[in-house]
């Protein structure tokens, strides 16, 4: 069976001050569902006090980016080794802005992948498609793309996360039955790249509480990456409840 997660993609929200207070009021709460391991990822600023602040809790760090390479003259990026100082777990890869804002290729984001899992980290790799390729029925090809590009010759421990690009932060959902068969048309993808049937694939586009039961109701739904419900604690927390 493969692993739930309740993913909190911050972006760039929250200072230091603010995340240590997200995490003290998260941890009053019961987070012995016994189902859902809680993954909080920070801006990198927040990093080392993040973990400092969860730590003998419940609740994981991770990035939400990293570089390819090991060092070097590339301003304002952090790389793998820098990420291991902070102790940090998981680190969040080709996610659709790093894609659609900041022109990350499909080799780039594979790179990542390969240096993370080198490098010790469980990486959460992003697929999805934009609202033309959704309308034009190429989806499952765009998804099977991202995939053999990013999970090429890569062996190790990783999770997905699927993110149709049309969902995030729009408010529009995808609707349960569209999870349904999109989640099991990449599950086929997987098998077909005799990716084991463990790995956990997690949804994102607009998660809140209102369709977080649903949601994980369907199969081969292992969990949830969250963007802006998870700036509350309240809302963040219904999420994991439902999990």
């Amino acid at each position: 069976m493969a692993s739930k997660y309740c993913v909190a993609n911050w972006k760039m929200n929250f200072n230091g001050q603010q995340g240590k207070e997200f995490v003290s009021l998260l941890n009053s709460k019961d987070l012995n569902n016994g189902q859902s391991q809680i993954i909080l990822c920070p801006s990198f600023t927040s990093l080392f006090s993040m973990v400092e602040a969860s730590s003998n809790s419940a609740i994981s760090v991770g990035a939400q980016n990293m570089h390819f390479e090991d060092s070097g003259p590339y301003t304002g990026e952090v790389s793998a080794q820098m990420l291991n100082e902070t102790d940090v777990k998981f680190v969040i890869l080709g996610h659709s802005e790093r894609r659609h804002v900041f022109g990350e290729t499909d080799d780039m984001i594979h790179a990542k992948m390969v240096q993370s899992i080198k490098s010790g980290l469980t990486p959460i790799l992003c697929i999805g498609e934009n609202l033309d390729e959704r309308e034009s029925g190429n989806t499952n090809q765009v998804l099977r793309s991202q995939l053999e590009a990013g999970l090429a010759d890569v062996n190790g421990e990783y999770i997905i996360a699927y993110e149709p690009v049309w969902a995030i932060g729009t408010g529009k959902s995808a609707t349960s039955e569209m999870v349904a068969e999109t989640h099991a048309s990449i599950r086929n993808i997987l098998a077909e790249l005799n990716v084991s049937e463990n790995v956990s694939l997690l949804y994102g586009g607009s998660v809140s509480p209102q369709n977080t039961a649903e949601l994980a109701a369907v199969e081969n739904v292992d969990g949830f990456l969250i963007g802006g419900a998870s700036l509350d604690v309240e809302k963040f927390y219904s999420i994991y409840s439902d999990l």
